[in-house]
């Protein structure tokens, strides 16, 4: 039997009938590669404020949330949250691999969170905005006092510029170039904003304590042992 359809029926509007936006595939391939800031690219920070409910609708078919903060100037992507336990539901697959932090990435972290609540506390003012800048040596300085009494300075060098490596990696620091910091040597640091969203306001008024407990249990531990110690201070994992 032949079936005739009147123009007038309403027709099913075909799959990806939304008009294509070459705008979005940039801000979605941005995104999927890292943190968006606006100092870094003003238009497309401002292509995404005007398509950020597309991007949210794009990102949730990948199991994906926007994190977007407009008064610090980032957006990245990040797992959506895996289902309880007790829903029976199965823990669907993660695009963004969830890997835990090691004690002195963590510390690191944790220590630059502070800072950066030190810094705005302080007005944000040393010269270059908003920007928290710090040298190799200050960010040394934060983590010598956990560290054992009569530790090797050329090992705590190397211990220290490897996990700040770790943390660059992360997106956390920013290395400056010479020109960048002042004129100064290589050794300058950016802290990234994003630092505020992974080490949130109620962990950090519970560093203290942390810290206290930390170093009193270091004060016990075997000279040159921190990995039980430092379990008092460890921020957690980090999607990457």
């Amino acid at each position: 039997m032949n079936h005739t359809v009147d123009e007038h029926d309403p027709v099913e509007p075909p799959l990806g009938a939304l008009p294509a936006v070459p705008e979005l595939s940039r801000l979605m391939v941005c995104l999927l590669k890292g943190v968006l800031y606006r100092d870094d690219d003003e238009q497309l920070w401002a292509r995404l404020l005007r398509l950020q409910a597309r991007v949210r609708e794009t990102a949730a078919v990948l199991l994906l949330d926007l994190v977007l903060d407009e008064a610090e100037g980032y957006a990245f992507l990040k797992s959506c949250p895996d289902p309880d336990d007790s829903d029976g539901l199965p823990r669907l697959p993660r695009l963004v691999a969830r890997r835990p932090l090691s004690y002195p990435v963590s510390l690191m972290l944790a220590l630059l969170r502070k800072r950066m609540a030190e810094f705005d506390a302080g007005g944000g003012q040393d010269g270059d905005g908003r920007r928290l800048v710090l040298s190799r040596d200050e960010i040394t300085d934060l983590i010598r006092v956990f560290l054992p009494e009569g530790t090797n300075e050329a090992r705590l060098i190397d211990q220290v510029d490897a996990t700040i490596s770790k943390v660059v990696d992360l997106g956390f620091l920013r290395r400056l170039k010479p020109a960048a910091a002042g004129g100064q040597d290589r050794g300058h640091y950016e802290v990234r904003r994003i630092l505020k969203a992974f080490v949130d306001a109620q962990w950090l008024a519970e560093f203290d304590a942390r810290l206290e407990v930390y170093r009193t249990a270091l004060s016990a531990a075997p000279a040159g042992s921190t990995d039980k110690a430092g379990e008092a201070a460890r921020v957690g994992t980090a999607d990457a």
